[in-house]
């Protein structure tokens, strides 16, 4: 059964590449990328490279959380007349309480601070979504439910995550995840803020999310199983469904793959499981070549980089795929149209 759409109205990105939506897209579309060293030494006796967003002051933890986030938002909500910002709902997207040296006051200290930041009273029914990389389609799924069944006129959806702390850092270099200089299966790390201003449809110039799917991989990244995809897979054909779609009918792909393996392959066998037509071309697009793996951020830049590619005419078409995998195995899929207006 399809379900009713909601719009993203505009966005906001603080990244590596970029400390605005324009800015961080116009990056991705050239695929312009900006690592540094970061403080931190491998046990190669090397640096470890990162994406690290430079701001005014060096800020760290919780405090460059809210910095970053609250220039996302403010950038986001730009549109929005100051007496009309007081008691939108705030859905704030952090990182999985699985994470490795994940900081603390992720659940409690961070929502206050980036409200003080802003001076700004968001609504009771906020939320802390502490779901990672799938956090962004868990948001929408609430955000959907306050436009339609609650009829709150806007949602604000925002994401802000670093991985480039020692004890998450180390982490991954000891597990062989990280890219260096002895290991090409890996990703670089990352941080940045994002939001979203979520809307009922207007019907013109904009784009929608049309499908949320959800699933979860037993074979996931850490496992040790052989992986057939089955989570993804299933977290496609729901997002599908709701769309009233097939997999054929869609133009491109967005995705958070940051550059192990694990997860081109199974975006791969994920894609044979659901596509049952032939196609010429159906790209796959994935941002954190740029940014870098930024945990949660990842939903923000896959739909910023969405609306941007259709409102600046760089998309293969207006039908979007996008998706998210969490490495506990959590699976989320969402599907994007671009309504032009006439």
């Amino acid at each position: 059964m399809a379900a009713a759409p909601i719009a993203i109205r505009s966005t906001g990105l603080v990244t590596s590449v970029g400390l605005s939506a324009p800015a961080a897209c116009a990056a991705m579309r050239c695929k312009l990328t900006n690592p540094s060293e970061t403080r931190f030494i491998d046990s190669a006796g090397e640096w470890i490279m990162g994406h690290g967003v430079p701001l005014d002051e060096p800020w760290r933890g919780l405090a460059k959380l809210t910095k970053m986030a609250a220039l996302a938002i403010d950038e986001c909500l730009a549109g929005v007349a100051s007496e009309e910002r007081r008691d939108i709902p705030l859905l704030l997207c952090v990182a999985e309480r699985e994470r490795p040296g994940r900081l603390e006051g992720l659940d409690d200290r961070l929502f206050v601070d980036i409200a003080n930041e802003l001076n700004i009273r968001f609504a009771s029914t906020s939320r802390v979504i502490a779901q990672g990389r799938v956090s962004v389609a868990v948001a929408l799924g609430h955000a959907r439910r306050l436009i339609q069944e609650q009829k709150v006129a806007r949602v604000l959806i925002a994401a802000t995550d670093t991985l480039l702390t020692w004890p998450t850092l180390s982490k991954y270099e000891h597990s062989d995840r990280l890219l260096t200089n002895r290991n090409s299966n890996g990703f670089m790390p990352g941080e940045g803020a994002g939001a979203l201003l979520i809307e009922g449809p207007a019907g013109q110039d904009e784009l929608l999310c049309t499908g949320l799917g959800f699933g979860v991989e037993k074979a996931h990244i850490d496992s040790g199983e052989p992986l057939r995809a089955d989570g993804l897979a299933t977290a496609l054909k729901a997002a599908l469904t709701e769309a009233a779609q097939e997999m054929h009918d869609l133009d491109f792909r967005i995705t958070d793959v940051s550059g192990e393996q694990y997860y081109f392959k199974e975006a791969s066998l994920a894609l044979s499981r659901t596509l049952r037509k032939r196609k010429e071309e159906f790209d796959i697009w994935h941002p954190a070549e740029c940014t870098g793996e930024a945990g949660a951020l990842a939903g923000v830049s896959i739909i910023a980089l969405a609306d941007a590619s259709c409102r600046k005419h760089f998309a293969p078409g207006p039908q979007i795929l996008a998706h998210l995998a969490n490495d506990a195995g959590q699976r989320a899929a969402i599907t994007l149209q671009f309504h032009a207006g006439s």
